[in-house]
């Protein structure tokens, strides 16, 4: 099974911003020797707790700072920026680190419409132009814009041989049928809402045209945390529970399960929280690899990309460890 990391950069409440993206660092160089071959950034705008606003330089420093694991955009918010500045900036990464870079892309407007006005200069919301953007990109990327397009003369610099593969990270038919049609990969995003999955799935095969990709290729993003025993990992589990219910607050900083304890739980958000366990798995390292086959059956594909909220660095890096041990030895 393949097995990576998609990191959203959560910050524990009263941390360092500094300190947290030198852990996200040496967190990649970990993930690297023990086995996960990505390392994704996600990106976010305007939260008070989540410090990756800029994937495209968290990428460059972490390959920098590692020697093979694939780095990659989990994802960059296409509607907001000009098809070509991507293209560029993504084909100078793939220039500095050939062979190493994904460029995974999403529809999100990136938060509030404040946020994506702050984002876009006010410009004109360009969610319906997603399509569009999205062939603007690869024709950019592969100098292959039609013969009559405006900016058919634009070439992207640098003028590299290699293009890092594109995926669209998807959680419906739409933006299925839109990875299938332009031969790219979909990244279904189990840890927002697993509900559409056999609907998206089945439509991103039946219309898949090789592309970038010979043939349908999908990796699933889904929460994990993991211990040595049940009850720790629970304990664990509970900063990244309660941090879901944050975000719907405005608090996207994690605190400590200590803390949350003494807090309690209402029976209101405890039902949340029930919820909420059906976009993760939580347990031992057995219990994880049990869960990750019975999902690899469901979804068809061994890539997964997973992602640990939890208060402590050092808890969260020995859950991707009893993990890598567990599933790659």
């Amino acid at each position: 099974m393949k097995l990576g990391i998609l990191d959203q950069v959560p910050m524990p409440a009263g941390a360092d911003p500094t300190e947290v993206l030198n852990h996200t660092v040496a967190l990649a160089q970990f993930a690297e020797n023990a086995g996960y071959q990505r390392y994704w950034l996600a990106e976010h705008h305007n939260t008070n707790g989540l410090l990756s606003a800029a994937p495209e330089i968290l990428m460059t420093r972490i390959a920098s700072a590692t020697d093979s694991i694939k780095v990659g955009s989990g994802g960059v918010l296409l509607p907001q920026y000009s098809p070509l500045k991507v293209a560029e900036t993504f084909k100078t990464m793939e220039a500095l680190f050939p062979g190493r870079v994904d460029l995974g892309v999403g529809r999100s407007p990136g938060g509030t419409e404040r946020t994506r006005a702050a984002l876009t200069d006010s410009r004109e919301s360009m969610m319906n132009a997603f399509p569009r953007h999205l062939d603007e990109l690869y024709g950019f990327m592969h100098n292959e814009l039609p013969k009559q397009h405006e900016y058919r003369m634009v070439k992207v610099t640098p003028r590299t041989g290699s293009v890092p593969p594109v995926w669209i990270l998807g959680l419906s038919p739409r933006s299925a049928k839109l990875a299938a049609e332009r031969g790219m990969g979909l990244t279904f995003g189990h840890f927002i809402n697993p509900d559409k999955w056999e609907e998206t799935l089945r439509v991103y095969r039946e219309h898949f045209r090789p592309g970038q990709f010979d043939q349908p290729t999908v990796n699933v993003c889904i929460f994990v945390v993991c211990a040595k025993t049940q009850e720790e990992a629970e304990r664990l589990a509970l900063s990244q529970d309660m941090w879901l219910l944050g975000i719907e607050k405005g608090d996207s900083q994690v605190h400590s399960p200590e803390v949350l304890k003494k807090r309690g739980v209402s029976s209101a958000e405890l039902e949340k929280i029930r919820n909420n366990r059906r976009r993760m798995i939580i347990g031992t390292p057995e219990k994880i690899k049990t869960e990750l086959e019975k999902l690899s059956k469901r979804y068809q594909t061994d890539d997964f990309l997973l992602i640990t909220n939890i208060y402590d660095p050092e808890d969260k890096k020995y859950s991707y460890e009893l993990i890598a041990r567990e599933m790659f030895n």
